[in-house]
């Protein structure tokens, strides 16, 4: 496994992570299995685990907790999430200082740690003034609860505000991001990318594999596999995913994997990793043998030969407006 600093900072974080928003905390087998990955994945030197507070209602964190508490503490990074709602009540949700402060002490305990190592604000929350959010994500770093902060799925023009609010404010800086990246989502190359580079912040994207598009298991002229999640995910988002012309560019993408004698797993993580920007790659993986698979894209050169055929393949055209 390779490690790469969180942006500018001195924390270093494995390329593969794993993520645990599909954790199946749900039955005996299930539990024992994904205790299983999680202790693989430490094992292939996996180091950063990324998990929140909506996740299976808390027991996603608690699952986690029971498992890192066996691992030396400076052994490994451990983030969480909050924004959406943890219970009924009004305030239960949100970025308000209420709501993070009761919730960042609930992750604490369901973690069994005192510290986070990263703290993401899930999502952005138009509801609250950003300075309120900034200034108690700046107090719990100045209270040693949490070491690095940052954001999930903003805007660019969001992060570049709360980056200007910051330094305006005189709080402790922001240190990462986690934006959804993938090879049919390309959309942080434009422009959060930059914005990070020249900011120092790290970049640890989650859905690296598009929802399992990317896996291989979807294929061209092929029935859903039984059991999958275009079975059963409630949000539909790999359903949405499995276009003709996504299908089309897997088929095309599973050669190259397979001229180099790995699968297209492999091919896509590696092909992420090749942004220098990037930290690390959120991955799930309900059983051990997945995460065996994703590691071997950590420390992977794609050439440039084949970074250009997948280029074509991808046929990415970023919208570019002239302003003035």
């Amino acid at each position: 496994m390779k490690y790469r600093n969180l942006g500018k900072w001195g924390v270093k974080v494995s390329e593969i992570a794993l993520g645990s928003w599909m954790t199946d905390v749900q039955g005996t087998q299930a539990v024992e299995t994904a205790r299983m990955s999680v202790r693989r994945a430490y094992e292939l030197g996996v180091n950063f685990f990324d998990c929140a507070d909506a996740y299976s209602g808390g027991q996603a964190e608690v699952f986690l907790g029971n498992i890192l508490k066996e691992y030396d503490r400076s052994s490994y990074v451990v983030s969480s999430k909050v924004f959406f709602p943890t219970g009924n009540g009004v305030n239960d949700r949100g970025l308000s200082r209420k709501h993070i402060i009761e919730q960042i002490d609930k992750s604490l305990k369901n973690l069994q740690v005192d510290y986070l190592d990263m703290y993401f604000c899930h999502r952005y929350d138009e509801s609250t003034p950003l300075e309120e959010t900034l200034q108690t994500m700046s107090d719990l770093v100045a209270q040693g609860k949490v070491l690095y902060y940052g954001v999930s799925e903003w805007s660019p023009v969001q992060i570049t505000e709360a980056l200007y609010l910051i330094k305006e404010m005189g709080l402790r800086p922001m240190s990462v991001i986690q934006p959804q990246y993938h090879m049919m989502d390309r959309y942080i190359e434009d422009e959060i990318i930059g914005i990070c580079e020249k900011h120092g912040l790290g970049i640890v994207p989650f859905s690296p594999l598009a929802q399992g598009l990317l896996t291989g298991k979807y294929r061209q002229g092929q029935p859903i596999p039984e059991g999958s999640r275009a079975t059963h995910q409630a949000d539909k988002q790999i359903n949405n995913l499995l276009t003709e012309e996504n299908l089309n560019k897997v088929e095309k993408l599973v050669r190259i994997a397979e001229d180099l004698g790995t699968n297209l797993s492999v091919l896509a993580l590696a092909w992420l990793l090749r942004k220098p920007q990037i930290s690390s790659l959120i991955t799930g993986a309900s059983r051990p043998e997945q995460i065996e698979n994703n590691a071997a894209a950590s420390g992977l050169t794609l050439s440039d030969e084949v970074l250009d055929e997948i280029e074509r393949i991808l046929d990415y055209r970023p919208f570019v407006r002239k302003i003035g």
